[in-house]
């Protein structure tokens, strides 16, 4: 809400965690993955998407912190929306398509390692593997998509369809 040119918050409002990631490829197109110094296991290029960020900016400032790349995002390619559980809030998820890196770029990628502490491509099903479920379900759908050409929406992990 609004109010003499700020930003209040009203507890009646509802709040939902935007967070938003990108999958990129090495030349050999295997899937790039980061392992994170706060919690166990891996995940993809993303984070948080920050108050009046658009997802699309949230994630290029992500991946340019995270793996130190200034890269054009290519496309969407899966949004995934989670409900509030005991845990958390609401959650909006943001899938896109970062595209091949070149050699250059994969020698180039640097890790904050304060949050980072390593990165490394691997076949598509290895990597999958090594990712948390709910995660690994984003980004099976998002494959998905990028192979099919299309964008799909999924609510708890799970494709939406009109049947």
């Amino acid at each position: 809400m609004l109010w003499k040119g700020r930003i209040v918050t009203d507890l009646a409002s509802p709040t939902k965690r935007v967070a938003a990631g990108a999958l990129f490829f090495n030349p050999s197109g295997e899937l790039l993955i980061v392992k994170p110094s706060y919690q166990p296991g891996w995940l993809i290029p993303g984070g948080a998407v920050e108050l009046r960020e658009s997802p699309l900016a949230g994630c290029r400032r992500e991946v340019l912190e995270e793996i130190g790349l200034r890269r054009p995002l290519i496309r969407l390619l899966c949004v995934d929306y989670r409900p509030a559980s005991a845990r958390r809030s609401e959650s909006l998820h943001f899938l896109f398509a970062g595209g091949a890196l070149d050699e250059a770029e994969v020698a180039a990628i640097m890790l904050p390692l304060d949050e980072l502490t390593e990165h490394q491509f691997l076949p598509s099903a290895q990597a999958l593997a090594l990712l948390r479920s709910r995660l690994r379900r984003r980004v099976e759908h998002g494959l998905r998509a990028l192979r099919a050409g299309d964008t799909r929406y999924l609510e708890n992990g799970k494709l939406w369809t009109t049947s």
